[in-house]
């Protein structure tokens, strides 16, 4: 993520406009006909010559349990994601695509640890059976036919790919004004809490849809806050992983030294179901030859008294920058911490080059952008992606009114002008920020204070989306996470003027079962989430 600071409006990678493309349009002349109703509790009224029956979106645990069906828990994901922009005022357009074997009702009981388990995925994640297009016109026919390895993961356990979700176009690297939300594929996605609000980015889709029951998981992807600032606003539960804990090939990239796909759920036990599926080693993905080792089952590590006795760090360092409301909010999270036990240790001072990071965070991102998606647009197939470089790409946009609509192209255009990753500004930059965010940041306050994990609040009430007013992002807890490429949770906290908002506990590399763990600790000692009050 750039350094807030610098940007009028906030950005996050992987953190009223028109719809494009013959993707949603298919998806929403379908919703027309769908029956769906939206209760005010989160569950949904489905269609039926008795009345309809209440159709209450299971957990993930529920389905794998065997505790739900998966045959009725697809069915109900099915009719209410027809439905779900017909049915509401201030349309979520939290989807973009669906598989063509659910559209058709034809998709086989599964069996695995997944058990036919609905999952959504952003739109940067390949499947053989849709295109994928990051939001972009120029990549709307991608379809090369291939699952990315953490979709084959996904299937193999008997997960049922439901289709794809909107995403800000590019996960938001393409311009330092772009909103996070929208694509000129996808249109604007709206928080579901308070639709002139922004659902953050980029993994917007993803934390819309799972909060009003969609699907019971999405997969999301972040380079810098672009899981955990949706989940966050969206009132849901995201999770980053380590970088190299799960596969990144054939996904669109950002940035091979932050990027990193991660789960999106209700709760932190699905959450941990679906990464236990996901992660693993990909001999296509040097970043993940450690993964298979440092991989356990993440549900089973889920200790719902793992706070008792651990000491957490406060990074108080950042709360300046929330909202007086989230602050109050800390407040109360820190007092639930301690009844369940944990000893609350505060750090005053952050690393030396705190403010530094973000300008070095940026250098690495526009260089290995360049690099990475010219190496992926090199295995897209010629006769669909004609795009074929980063300069193709900005000049098809150039050409394209759909796509500048909005805003334009600044950071592509930063990006091009790179020197390439032996130049000497950038080898530079990834050695410092790697240095500052991981052993002189996050590993530092960790060993002096003694603590097992680090906690702030995500960021602060979800802002508009209007980008010319001055209601603007307040607080971040991403960056040191992102840059070190550390693992970092978020779990809803409570309410900013009735707009959901996070904790976020972050921990040292491969850290990811603990994290989770103290994570689950906290959520079932305070249970803040609501379902948005849909009408």
């Amino acid at each position: 993520m750039a350094h807030l600071s610098r940007l009028p409006r906030p950005h996050h990678w992987r953190a009223g406009a028109r719809k494009g493309g013959l993707i949603l349009a298919a998806v929403s002349a379908l919703a027309l006909t769908a029956c769906a109703i939206p209760n005010d509790d989160g569950s949904w009224t489905l269609a039926g010559e008795d009345g309809g029956r209440i159709f209450q979106p299971p957990t993930a645990a529920a389905i794998v349990d065997g505790v739900y069906p998966s045959r009725a828990a697809l069915a109900g994901a099915r009719e209410i994601t027809l439905s779900a922009d017909s049915a509401l005022p201030g349309p979520p357009s939290a989807v973009i695509a669906m598989a063509p074997s659910v559209m058709a009702d034809e998709t086989p009981v599964a069996s695995g640890l997944l058990k036919g388990l609905p999952v959504l995925l952003k739109d940067n994640i390949e499947t053989r059976d849709m295109p994928t297009t990051a939001g972009s016109l120029a990549l709307a026919d991608n379809a090369p036919g291939r699952d990315a390895p953490l979709v084959v993961r996904l299937r193999d356990a008997g997960a049922i790919i439901l289709g794809k979700t909107n995403l800000s176009e590019w996960a938001n690297i393409r311009s330092s004004e772009s909103i996070s939300g929208w694509s000129a594929v996808g249109g604007q996605t709206r928080n579901p809490y308070a639709p002139e609000r922004t659902p953050c980015g980029s993994s917007s889709g993803s934390a819309a849809a799972v909060a009003i029951g969609l699907a019971p998981v999405a997969i999301g992807t972040e380079t810098d806050g672009s899981i955990t600032c949706p989940a966050a606003v969206n009132g849901v539960v995201g999770f980053k992983p380590t970088v190299g804990l799960v596969s990144r090939t054939h996904i669109v990239p950002i940035s091979h030294s932050q990027d990193t796909a991660g789960p999106m759920a209700v709760t932190v036990e699905d959450a941990a179901i679906v990464l236990t599926v996901i992660a693993g080693s990909d001999p296509a993905d040097p970043a993940t030859v450690e993964a298979d080792a440092r991989k356990v089952d993440y549900r089973a590590a889920l200790d719902a008294n793992s706070l008792r006795g651990a000491r957490i760090g406060v990074m108080r360092f950042l709360l300046p920058s929330y909202s007086a409301e989230t602050r109050a909010e800390f407040e109360r999270a820190l007092a639930a911490l301690r009844a369940a036990g944990a000893e609350v240790v505060e750090i005053e001072q952050g690393p030396a080059d705190l403010r530094a990071i973000g300008g070095w965070e940026l250098t690495v991102l526009l260089t290995e952008l360049k690099h990475d998606l010219n190496a992926y647009l090199a295995s897209t197939d010629p006769t669909q992606v004609k795009t074929r470089t980063l300069a193709d790409v900005i000049a098809f946009n150039a050409a394209e009114p759909r796509e500048t609509v909005l805003f334009g192209q600044d950071l592509f255009e930063r990006a091009q002008a790179t020197g390439g990753l032996n130049d000497h500004a950038y080898v530079e930059a990834r050695a410092n920020s790697l240095q500052a965010a991981g052993p002189d940041g996050i590993d530092r306050m960790m060993t002096e204070h003694r603590v097992v994990a680090l906690i702030a609040p995500t960021t602060s009430r979800a802002w508009t989306n209007d980008p010319k007013d001055e209601d603007e992002m307040q607080g971040s807890a991403s960056r040191l996470a992102a840059v070190a490429g550390y693992p970092h949770l978020t779990v809803p906290m409570g309410f900013d003027r009735g707009m959901p908002v996070g904790l976020s506990f972050i921990g040292g590399k491969w850290d990811d079962a603990r994290i989770l763990s103290l994570g689950h600790a906290y959520e079932q000692a305070t249970r803040e989430r609501r379902p948005p009050p849909l009408p």
